[in-house]
């Protein structure tokens, strides 16, 4: 059966070769992805899989499911596609989007044997305003016993954590005045901004190591000699834990709240991203996946821990059902994610080569948690025990 699910990915090889080329090449911004959904779906249909697009109200979100037509476990992977603005696909999603469907595929070929069903999702917008928030919020994914995906990187991860994050953006409304002849009559917008900027960077001596709080000035006003009548402010606040974040967040709110009673200005609170929740790995199955990548010819001490990070979409599906997000190895030399290079090494040889070990390991840990009663025990009780 592993030998099977092995001869599936080698066999369309060419054809998801095709797929992530065409993605890389055509790069779409979140929630414009509709090249890169309508090639995914279209193979997934090839391999019998049911296809449902528009999920959760987007277009190019999609839910795709092979079902074996006996009991057992629910297998969801995670497909992504969406681009960066100006680098194009410098997170390697082209990759990550034809990895979710090749090992779906794969399973596929051994399900009738098994039991059970597979779903593979495909969510826009990673980048921005990850649809896994709001798939996640619905319900969509609470059918599932396990959710996987990998991301593309420069050497092999477990999966670890990841931030919980919120965008928080601050509107301020003044009154505009000749600057110099008549600032009196002003309410400078501009003047609350940089008070909430230094009511923040004074907040950071009292906030535990984890927390990260980084800002922009989007709009500061339009001329010199004019007090700026309207100035925003937009922050993305990450801790270790949701339940650290929501504390964090109203002091930095409370910073803003208090530059606005200085200036006069009139403030406006609200979320201009999704928010993200911390990423909580399920070990048991991380174990598995770790396990059939070294079966597959990766040494052990090639495969590093996570440390630090950002923030994830795939946090929140962690909060609904057991998931890991481990990294793979698709460059020889050091990358950064987001860059120049990472785009690139996603669209090489070597990345390809990299997206095709990683949806064997998807597949055949898919498989494991099928077949092994054990092991999806293990998987349900380390998760409710988190819970």
């Amino acid at each position: 059966m592993r030998d099977k699910i092995i001869q599936s990915i080698e066999e369309n090889r060419e054809a998801f070769y095709q797929i992530s080329q065409y993605i890389g090449n055509n790069p779409e911004l979140g929630n414009e992805e509709f090249k890169a959904c309508q090639a995914l779906t279209e193979e997934l249909v090839k391999h019998g899989f049911t296809v449902k697009t528009g999920v959760v109200d987007q277009p190019t979100a999609f839910e795709a499911f092979y079902d074996s037509g006996k009991p057992g476990p629910h297998i969801g992977y995670m497909s992504e596609y969406d681009a960066l603005p100006e680098v194009g696909h410098a997170c390697g999603h082209n990759l990550i989007g034809t990895m979710g469907i090749a090992a779906g595929i794969a399973l596929s070929k051994v399900i009738g044997k098994t039991g059970g069903a597979i779903y593979v999702y495909g969510t826009p917008a990673e980048e921005t305003r990850g649809a896994k928030v709001t798939m996640a919020e619905e319900g969509v994914f609470d059918h599932l016993d396990v959710a996987i995906m990998a991301h593309p990187s420069s050497s092999y991860v477990k999966s670890g954590s990841s931030l919980a994050m919120d965008a928080i953006q601050f509107e301020f409304r003044g009154k505009s005045a000749h600057a110099a002849a008549a600032p009196q009559e002003g309410i400078n917008a501009l003047d609350a901004v940089i008070q909430t900027f230094n009511g923040i960077n004074a907040l950071r001596q009292h906030v535990t190591s984890d927390v990260r709080i980084h800002g922009v000035i989007p709009e500061g006003g339009k001329a010199a000699n004019v007090v700026p009548d309207y100035a925003v402010a937009q922050f993305y606040v990450r801790a270790n834990k949701r339940s650290e974040l929501n504390g964090v967040v109203k002091k930095v709110k409370g910073c803003a709240e208090g530059a606005a009673m200085a200036t006069g200005a009139k403030l406006t609170i609200s979320n201009y991203e999704f928010s993200y929740d911390d990423m909580i790995t399920n070990e048991a199955l991380s174990k598995r996946f770790t396990h059939n990548l070294m079966e597959l010819g990766v040494a052990v001490e090639d495969i590093g821990e996570k440390s630090g990070g950002g923030s994830l979409d795939m946090g929140n599906v962690s909060q609904r059902v057991p998931s890991i997000h481990p990294f793979i190895k698709i460059s020889q030399t050091p990358i950064v994610a987001h860059t120049h290079e990472f785009r690139e090494a996603a669209l090489s040889e070597g990345g390809f080569e990299g997206m095709i070990l990683a949806a064997k390991t998807m597949a055949l840990t898919g498989y494991d948690v099928l077949t092994d009663s054990t092991l999806l025990e293990d998987i349900k009780k380390e998760f409710k025990d988190n819970k």
